[in-house]
């Protein structure tokens, strides 16, 4: 029988994409068995973006989950702003980004936004082990 998902590292408040890193890094390393380094480099990124839009986007503070299942690991971002992410073209020049959103949901085999009928959203993403 499979384990259906272990949840290693429960949703904790982050005010720091750094910190976010790092406590995904530390998540990653006590997986057994471990993940590829390659799909832990994935993780950090799809972490770094979404904690990062959160931050800028989402009221300056959010929640992040990370849970490890079979044949994935999920990221999920928590933040206060109702508004979804949206595919938008990056700016190559005036600096205002556009690349976070496309980049999340080309690393992780699925991407889900839910909303929450109090406010904000959660954003989850399944990286593929």
């Amino acid at each position: 029988m499979d384990t259906m998902t272990v949840t290693v590292a429960p949703a904790g408040s982050t005010t720091s994409v750094s910190g976010a890193r790092d406590s995904a890094r530390h998540f990653l390393t006590d997986l057994l068995p471990a993940v590829a380094a390659e799909t832990a480099e994935t993780v950090i990124m799809v972490v770094s973006e979404l904690v990062t839009n959160a931050l800028r986007h989402g009221g300056g503070t959010c929640t992040m989950g990370l849970a490890a299942h079979p044949d994935s690991v999920e990221v999920a971002v928590h933040d206060s702003s109702p508004r979804t992410p949206r595919m938008r073209t990056p700016d190559l020049n005036g600096g205002t980004g556009g690349f976070g959103w496309p980049m999340v949901n080309r690393l992780a085999h699925t991407t889900t936004v839910t909303p929450h009928p109090a406010g904000g959203k959660t954003i989850s993403a399944l990286v593929t082990r």
